[in-house]
Formats: structure tokens, sequence, C-alpha cells
């Protein structure tokens, strides 16, 4: 008798199958690779096919210590060829899912990477979602074209969503040891989800549907994105008062129940925080409802690189020099501290913005080499005495454990503080201007 796809996921006898190799993607093929199983990555670019082939790492979070010795052992191997989902047991879809130009959803990755699922699909087989996209994506989306095969779902192959929790950087939690959220298209599809993310995941956390678990994970970015509005607010109110917003944020801190801090910035970066919310606010505008916390976060939030410019505008103005000609270094573009992605990064729309203003703009990051700018290519550059003592002003924009601060304050004229990296800085306060 064919054994049975969970009897195969308990005893590892289950082929692994990860569409999309990116931060999420990656680091679970290593997961469940590292378990024994053995694992096939899907990919479209060329490029991470061949590194992951060859045992090198593209993410942060993944090293070249960990992953060569499963590809050298045979665990997991990367492919363009979407034939090779005929013989996987378990199917993981990590593709992105961004916003139009008009913070519409788009889900023409999950459609791409659902057409080779629709092409290869079989009886017992599971599918998991964990892409994050509007509640019903799973149920109404994926679930009908999958049954166009003649299976059905919960009793030929199953089906579930589980939202990524991945938080690039972070050394205390990665994807094994963050707890999971699953929902099943039935129960029997919650159950079977729940065993294959057991197999790497100690801690499962059951759903009653997929719509569930979609809007588990919309709520948890939605409120990361109105508290961050919150306090971005704060931080322009505190200006306009002449308070200092992390001495305020750090005295509320003391509170041992009902606050908990969060922290301005330059803006909302990265792939999930500056985006989900809008997967949500778009599925309500079809119900006749507007998000408003939603959509009042994502003003406040998007509008925040326009205000760090006028306080560096102003800033400029109080030393007598205008923006326009003015040597501006710019220190960390990365979305956030100690890690290379760039990905709807506050500073990049801060550094078009001083250019479109006239200044010379220079930005230094020692974990971002290079980024595509404008027409061409724009390189860091070396962070030196003699730069900083050349340019009128130094702005942090992402906070890295690399930078000295204190030689940055010796070293500089002016220094805008977006992070509050300075506050530790022993004498030159006067150069020194926090958020």
């Amino acid at each position: 008798m064919k054994k049975k796809l969970i009897d195969k996921i308990k005893d590892q006898s289950a082929s692994i199958g990860i569409i999309g190799l990116g931060y999420v993607g990656l680091p679970l093929a290593v997961g469940y690779a590292e378990r024994g199983y053995s694992v096939i990555g899907f990919e479209i670019a060329p490029e991470k096919i061949k590194m992951v082939n060859r045992g090198k790492s593209y993410i942060d979070d993944i090293t070249d210590a960990r992953l060569k010795p499963l590809v050298v052992a045979g665990k997991l191997k990367a492919t363009d060829d979407a034939r090779l989902l005929s013989k996987v047991d378990c199917v993981s879809i990590c593709v992105p899912t961004p916003l139009s130009k008009t913070k519409d959803p788009d889900i023409s990755y999950i459609l791409a990477a659902l057409e080779w699922v629709r092409k290869y699909i079989h009886k017992e087989m599971l599918i998991v979602l964990e892409s994050t996209t509007y509640p019903g994506t799973t149920d109404e989306v994926i679930r009908p074209q999958l049954e166009e095969s003649g299976l059905k779902v919960g009793k030929d192959f199953y089906l579930a969503f589980s939202p990524e929790r991945v938080d690039p950087g972070n050394s205390t939690f990665n994807t094994q040891n963050t707890p999971r959220v699953v929902g099943g298209a039935t129960p029997q599809c919650t159950r079977i989800a729940k065993a294959y993310y057991e197999a790497v995941i100690p801690n499962i956390y059951a759903v009653s549907s997929t719509q569930a678990a979609e809007m588990v994970k919309l709520l948890e970015n939605t409120f990361r994105s109105v508290n961050i509005g919150l306090v971005n607010e704060m931080a322009v109110m505190c200006d306009r008062l002449g308070l200092d917003v992390w001495e305020i944020i750090g005295a509320a801190a003391t509170k041992p129940f009902g606050f908990m801090p969060f922290y301005p910035g330059p803006g909302l970066g990265g792939h999930c925080i500056p985006i989900d919310p809008h997967y949500l606010s778009w599925k309500l505008k079809t119900l006749n409802y507007y998000a408003r916390f939603i959509e009042l976060a994502g003003d406040i939030n998007s509008h925040m690189p326009e205000w760090v410019v006028d306080r560096i505008t102003k800033l400029l103005n109080d030393h007598g020099k205008s923006i326009k000609g003015s040597k501006i270094v710019v220190l960390g573009i990365a979305y956030k501290k100690n890690i290379t992605d760039v990905r709807e990064s506050p500073a990049l729309d801060v550094m078009k913005l001083i250019e479109k203003l006239g200044a010379k703009m220079y930005y230094s990051d020692p974990y971002v080499p290079s980024i595509r700018w404008q027409n061409g290519t724009l390189k860091s550059t070396k962070l030196t005495a003699s730069l900083l003592k050349s340019a009128d002003l130094a702005v942090i924009l992402t906070n890295h454990s690399d930078f000295n601060y204190q030689w940055i304050a010796d070293n500089s004229k002016l220094v805008f503080d977006t992070r509050n990296a300075m506050s530790f800085v022993k004498g030159n306060k006067k150069k020194i201007t926090k958020l």
C-alpha cells in the first residue's frame, strides 16, 4: 500500500520543494535539508541557481558554511526545471508579493508559481503558500485552479497557508525557532501542514482556515506599521515643541505595563511592513470599507523622507549653507542595521531628494557596496576622516554596528542623526542634531 504523506513527512522520506529562494525560501530550504530531507529549490534567477549549487549564499542569515555541506551531500539543489515538481511531495511557495504603482496587490509571482504547480500536481501532495497576501487568496484563487486538475482538496491533495515570519539580521529569532501559524483549506489539510512544519519548527499554532492565517500576517505587520506611524508623528510633534523624542520614548518605556516602545526613523523599509498592510486595505475597499488606520499610518510613514530632507535643509541653512552645492555624506542605506537588504529603504528616497535639491551626495555602507542608481550604478564611498572633514553634513540613515560613531562625530563638521546612534558619543554635542 502506498505510504501516506504524513508518514513520509514523519520518517523524512518526503521530498520537499521550495519555490522562490529569497530571504524566505532559502532559509526554509536549508532548514529542511539540515533535518535530513531531500530539498529542491525552484528559482527563475540564473545567478541564484548557480550560487546555491556552488554552495554560495546571497542571504544575510545563511552562511556558506551551512549551505555548502548540504549541497555537497546532495540534500539541497536549485533548479529552474519545473518538471521536477512531479517528484516532490510538499511544496512551499515563497515568492514576492509587491504592490503595483497604484498600491494594488501584485500577485503575479504567486500566479506564475501556481502555473508550475498546476502542471505537475499529483495525489498526496501538500501545497503551502507562504507569500503575504490578502485574505481569501489561497481559497479563492489557488484552490480553484488546482482543482481544475480533477483532484479534490482535502481528499487527493492538501492546501494550506502559513505566513512567513522572517526578520533579516535577527540573531535571536530565525526560521527554525520562530513559532509558525498554519491554516488549511480543510481540517485534514491543516493536520498535514502542521506535521510538515513541525519537522523543522517546534512551535506550530493552527488556525481555523487559510483566510484566518492570511489575516494573522496582515495584523502583525499592520500593528508595526501603525505604531511606527504613531511614533514618527510623535517625532514631528516633538520637533515642533522643542522636545527630544528619544528622551520621551525612553522615559515612557520605563512603564512595565501598557506600553511597548517603537522608535522613529527616516521612514519604513523592507519588503513587508511598507507593503503588507495595503493588501488588507485593498481587500477591505472591495467590501466598501476604508481602513483608516492603515491609510493614515502609510501616509505618515511615506512622507518621513521628505520631512528628514526638510530638517537637513533647515540645519544647513542655520549654519549658513544652502543644500544646493553642499557636500552630504549618507551613512548607511540598508533598510535596517547590519543587513544588506535595501528593499523599500527610506534612505534611497532621502538620497534622491537630496540630489534633486542640488547637493553633492555620497554614501558609505559596509553592507551595500553598490546600488542601481538613476541610469547607472552608485558605489559606496570608503569612509575616511578626510571625507567626513570635507563634507558639510553627515547624515545617519542606518545605524550599522560597524560604524564608529565617536570617530564619526570627532571628524564631522555637522551630523544629522535619524536613528539616535550618537546617543553615547562624548563631547561634540553641538555638532549633532537628532531626528
